[in-house]
C-alpha cells in the first residue's frame, strides 16, 4: 500500500535556543532508549529521524494514513521495486517468481516457502487472498485500484485474474500492497482500528513503543536471516533545526532532510555523506471539488492557475532549497525519466522558472476577480486569501511557504501559513479540511506516469470531504481522466502509441484542471553515519530509493547495512 512520502531539502535559519532545545530533547530520548538493547553507545543500533515534529501517536496500521510504521520492516509485499532505478526489476520478498499469461488477465506468483508471522504462524496464501480481499472490501484503502479476482492455488501458489488486460496494474499489485495475517486482521477494522501490537513477516519487530521514540528490533527467525543493525530506533523531534543540530552533534545516524550548506554535508560532518536523488513532486495541493464538499477560493480552477502563474521558481529554488531542486512539468511526467510522455499539446512543457505575475492577473480578471483597494483580489465578496496547511517545525516548507506568499502578493493573492503537528496536519489532509497543503507526490513502483495519474487523480481513491480519502484527497474528479486511466490499465507498456493518447487526453486535463499545482521537483536529500554503518546507497549502488520516511525502501536499507568495524 503506497502511503504519501515527503520531500525535504531545504536550507533554514538556526537560532541558539533551537539548538539548545533540540540537542536536549534528543539527549532525553536516547538516554531513556529502552528495549531490544537500543541505545547511542550500541553499534548495532540505528537513530532514525524522519521528520516527525512531535509525539508520535501508536499506529502500526500498514493501511492508515497516520501510521509510523509498518511498511518493509514489519509488513512486506510480494516483491521489493527500486524507484531509484529506472532499469530495475522486481526483488522477491514473499514472492519468488511470477508470469504473465499472453493477454494479461492473470498473473501467477509463486510464495516464498517457509515463511512464519512473527507470532510463530504459518505465512499462507491465504494470507495474501485475504490482503487483496480486503483492500476490495475497504475501497478508501485501495489506493492501489485492484478490481481483479485472487485464487489460491495451493498454499504456495497464487493467481491474480481479471476480466480485462491488467499488465500495468502488475507492479503495484506486486511491490506496493503489504500482506496481512488473516488470522489477525480477520478481527480488525482496517479503517479505523490503530494497530499496538503489529505482527508482520518482515526482518524487525516493534520492541517498545513511546510517544517521543520507538524501536524496532530484528526479528531473529526472518527468512531472510536475522539484519547486522539489531534495533532500528526512530525518534520524534521539534522540526528540521533539531535533526540538523542532532547531525551536528552526531546522535542521530540516518535522516532524509536539510542541514545548513547541504551541499558540503562531508566537509562539515566528516562522519556523514549525503545522496540527493530528484524523484518526488512537490505540489501546493487543493481541495478542488465543491460537489464533494470542498469550499474557499482554491475550487476556482482560476485561481489555483494564478497562483501557479506567480511563483518565481528560480528565487524558490534558491532561498528555499539552496538550489538542490529540479523542474517541474505540469504534466505531472518526470522532466529526465519520463519526459518522452510529456504532450506536445502541454505548452509550456516546464513550469516556468520565473514569476509571470501579469498573465496570474489576467487569469484571475477572466474569472470574475476584481482587485481591492489593497491590492488583493475579491469576488462575490470573498478575498483572495488562501491559507496552506503544513507541519510545525517542517522549516523548509515553511520557508518555501514564506517565499511563495512574498511573490504571490504581485499577483494579488494573500497567501497564509498555518501550522499544525503532524497528526493534525495528516487528519486535515485526509478529511478534506483545508484549502491548501504543501507535500509532495510520489512515483509509483516503476518510471511510467501512469502511477503518479492513478494515485492522485483516480477519482476512485477521493471521497467527501470529512471522511478519509485514499491518496486523491484533492478529490479531484474527471470522468475523463478516469476512462482515461482504465483504458491505460489494459495496455501493455510497449504499447507506445496508444498509451501516449491516453496521457495526451490525462494531461490536457490535468494542466487545464490544476487540482495540484506545480511547484517543483525536490531533491531528496539523505545524510546518514558513513563512520558506524556501511553499505548504505551510493551513486554506483543505488539499490533503494534513499530515503529514511519512504518505509518499503527504508527496509532494503536497514537490512543491508552492518555495523562498520572499529
Amino acid at each position: 500500500m503506497l502511503l504519501t512520502s515527503r520531500n525535504r531539502t531545504v536550507s533554514f535559519r538556526r537560532s541558539t535556543l533551537a539548538l539548545a532545545a533540540g540537542a536536549t530533547a534528543l539527549g532525553l530520548l536516547l538516554s531513556g532508549c529502552s528495549g531490544g538493547g537500543s541505545t547511542a553507545a550500541n553499534d548495532s543500533t540505528l537513530i532514525a529521524y524522519t521528520g516527525q515534529a512531535g509525539d508520535y501517536q501508536v499506529n502500526f496500521n500498514p493501511f492508515s494514513p497516520s501510521q509510523v510504521a509498518g511498511p518493509g520492516a514489519i509488513f512486506e509485499p510480494l516483491f521489493y521495486q527500486n524507484k531509484a532505478s529506472a532499469d530495475a526489476k522486481p526483488e522477491p520478498l514473499l514472492g519468488t517468481e511470477f508470469a504473465w499469461n499472453a493477454t494479461g488477465t492473470q498473473l501467477s506468483v509463486t510464495l516464498r516457502e517457509g515463511v512464519k508471522w512473527s507470532d510463530g504462524e504459518a505465512f499462507t496464501a491465504d494470507d495474501v487472498a485475504f490482503t487483496f480481499n480486503l483492500l476490495k472490501q475497504h475501497p478508501a484503502l485501495n489506493s492501489l485500484g485492484f478490481k481483479g479476482t485472487v485464487n489460491v492455488v495451493d498454499q504456495n501458489h497464487i493467481t491474480f485474474v481479471w476480466d480485462t488486460p491488467a499488465f500495468v496494474t502488475g507492479p503495484d499489485i506486486l511491490t506496493q500492497a503489504v500482506i496481512v495475517p488473516e488470522h489477525i486482521w480477520s478481527k480488525i477494522n482496517p479503517e479505523t482500528d490503530v494497530v499496538e501490537k503489529p505482527v508482520g513477516t518482515g526482518a524487525y519487530q516493534l520492541a517498545d513503543f513511546k510517544p517521543q521514540a520507538f524501536t524496532l528490533k530484528a526479528n531473529p527467525t526472518y527468512w531472510g536471516g536475522e539484519p547486522a543493525v539489531k534495533n532500528v530506533r526512530y525518534i520524534a523531534l521539534s522540526g528540521n533545526t533539531a535533526g540538523a543540530d542532532a547531525i551536528a552533534s552526531g546522535t542521530i545516524d540516518w535522516q532524509t532532510g536539510p542541514v545548513p550548506d547541504i551541499q558540503n554535508v562531508s566537509k562539515n560532518f566528516p562522519k556523514y555523506e549525503k545522496q540527493t536523488v530528484a524523484q518526488s513532486q512537490q505540489v501546493l495541493a487543493a481541495c478542488a471539488n465543491v460537489q464533494l464538499g470542498c469550499t474557499g477560493p482554491q475550487t476556482d480552477p482560476a485561481v489555483r492557475k494564478a497562483l501557479y502563474l506567480a511563483i518565481d521558481r528560480t528565487q524558490l529554488n534558491k532561498l528555499a532549497y539552496e538550489n538542490t531542486a529540479s523542474p517541474i512539468s505540469p504534466s505531472f511526467a518526470l522532466t529526465d525519466t519520463q519526459s518522452e510522455w510529456i504532450s506536445t499539446a502541454v505548452k509550456p512543457a516546464i513550469a516556468p522558472e520565473t514569476a509571470d505575475a501579469s498573465s496570474a492577473q489576467k487569469t484571475l480578471e477572466a474569472a470574475g476577480w476584481a482587485k481591492g483597494s489593497d491590492g488583493i483580489y475579491a469576488k462575490d465578496g470573498q478575498k483572495l486569501t488562501l491559507t496552506v496547511e503544513v507541519v510545525t517545525g517542517w522549516t523548509d516548507y515553511i520557508t518555501a511557504i514564506q517565499t511563495i506568499s512574498e511573490q504571490a502578493k504581485a499577483a494579488g493573492i494573500d497567501v497564509q501559513a498555518s501550522q499544525s503537528s503532524w497528526n493534525e496536519w495528516t487528519d486535515k489532509r485526509t478529511k478534506g479540511k483545508f484549502q491548501l497543503a504543501i507535500d509532495s507526490l510520489y512515483q509509483g513502483p516503476a518510471a511510467d506516469p501512469y502511477y503518479v495519474y492513478n494515485y492522485f487523480f483516480s477519482s476512485a481513491t477521493s471521497a467527501p470531504v470529512g471522511q478519509s480519502a485514499g491518496t486523491n484527497y484533492s478529490r479531484y474528479s474527471n470522468p475523463t481522466v478516469d476512462a482515461a486511466l482504465e483504458t491505460v490499465k489494459n495496455l501493455p507498456f510497449d504499447n507506445k502509441a496508444e498509451r501516449q493518447q491516453q496521457f495526451d487526453i490525462i494531461q490536457s486535463a490535468i494542466v487545464e484542471d490544476m487540482p495540484y499545482i506545480p511547484v517543483v521537483t525536490g531533491g531528496t536529500t539523505s545524510i546518514w553515519n558513513k563512520a558506524k554503518f556501511n553499505g548504505w546507497p551510493s551513486e554506483d549502488n543505488m539499490y533503494a530509493f534513499p530515503a529514511v520516511w519512504s518505509r518499503l525502501d527504508a527496509a532494503q536499507v536497514f537490512k543491508s547495512l552492518k555495523p562498520a568495524e572499529g
